[in-house]
């Protein structure tokens, strides 16, 4: 058994082809055909069910396909730090959500540049998820997100907390309402945009639906809430999430590919939805942001890199970033990645 063997059976695996695992791999399918019955022969064991078009995995395959993939994925993340570790590259590359970018990051950005004028950044726009695959092959070296992870390869720190804000069409009849409770929101249609959602599982428990009715002081009862709360489903939705907190469901939700998308249909009128603070310089012709009174809705700010290879100019990334802080008057608690190197 060897790693061009399976290579062959995962390439053929994902694709359910020989043809275009061939070509995937640059074999040619005599090659291919070849690896795979090696493969099998040493296993003695069946991994393709070659009498079906397209073909498939037998029980024994898909078992074996589980396992090895990530064994290859860890191989390949390894090969990657190693080759990044004994010659570090000069340039940062550092990934980014959008939200991000309509923050602090082109600030950040420039007193970096200010402290070491030497460096050079490549960024990326790539959301919170992506940017774990993308730190292990080398892709990015940082990357600033809106989501925990828990993942063996990577270490993070929060950077701080921001606050969420309602974004209102202009002609909502809530939108000159300067301080906003999610429950005066339950009865609107909530655009949703988030692509990653929570990585740990969330429900609502009738103590907390208690404390919250209690603390908004009200007594209406929303009707996507009381089916939320018979409902044993998690919660994983961000913005859901949010509102499941404090008992309360939307009546009505729509769902679409990102947030600028969810701004473009607020300012057509057809909803309403939340957005990181930074976001309320975005389309004011159209939209109305308001404050939201609860304290606790905020959206965090996350900076990930790999346990294993810290690039030699995140130190100089996390001194600006902090300058930027101390500038803007923000709380937060200094923090420093670890070598493990």
């Amino acid at each position: 058994m060897d790693l061009k063997q399976l290579n062959a059976f995962i390439a053929v695996a994902d694709l359910r082809s020989f043809s275009a695992a061939a070509t995937k791999t640059g074999l040619s399918q005599p090659s291919l055909s070849r690896l795979l019955k090696q493969l099998e022969t040493d296993m003695g064991v069946v991994l393709i069910d070659r009498y079906h078009r397209p073909l498939h995995l037998t029980e024994a395959g898909s078992f074996f396909y589980d396992k090895i993939s990530t064994i290859l994925t860890e191989i390949d993340t390894v090969t990657s730090m190693t080759q990044r570790l004994s010659a570090p590259s000069s340039v940062l590359n550092i990934g980014f959500v959008p939200s991000v970018l309509y923050g602090l990051l082109p600030e950040i950005i420039a007193t970096l540049k200010q402290f070491s004028p030497d460096i050079d950044v490549n960024l990326k726009d790539i959301s919170s998820y992506q940017q774990i695959d993308a730190l292990k092959s080398g892709e990015i070296d940082i990357g600033f997100g809106r989501f925990a992870h828990q993942d063996p390869w990577i270490q993070q720190i929060l950077l701080r907390h921001e606050r969420y804000v309602v974004a209102l069409p202009k002609s909502h009849p809530l939108a000159n309402v300067r301080k906003q409770r999610l429950i005066d929101l339950a009865n609107n249609r909530l655009i949703l945009y988030h692509q990653t959602h929570l990585p740990v599982s969330s429900t609502v428990t009738t103590e907390t639906r208690t404390q919250a009715n209690d603390k908004l002081s009200t007594n209406r009862v929303n009707r996507a809430a009381t089916h939320e709360a018979a409902s044993s489903e998690p919660i994983t939705e961000p913005l859901l999430h949010l509102f499941a907190q404090y008992g309360i469901s939307p009546f009505m939700t729509t769902t679409v590919s990102d947030l600028q998308v969810a701004l473009g249909l607020v300012a057509a009128g057809e909803g309403i939805t939340l957005v990181p603070a930074s976001l309320q310089t975005v389309r004011t012709e159209q939209i109305s942001y308001q404050r939201l009174v609860h304290e606790n809705v905020t959206s965090p700010i996350y900076l990930h890199t790999l346990k294993d290879f810290v690039h030699p100019k995140i130190p100089d990334l996390l001194t600006a970033i902090y300058h930027v802080y101390e500038q803007r008057g923000i709380t937060y608690r200094q923090q420093n990645f670890v070598s493990q190197a």
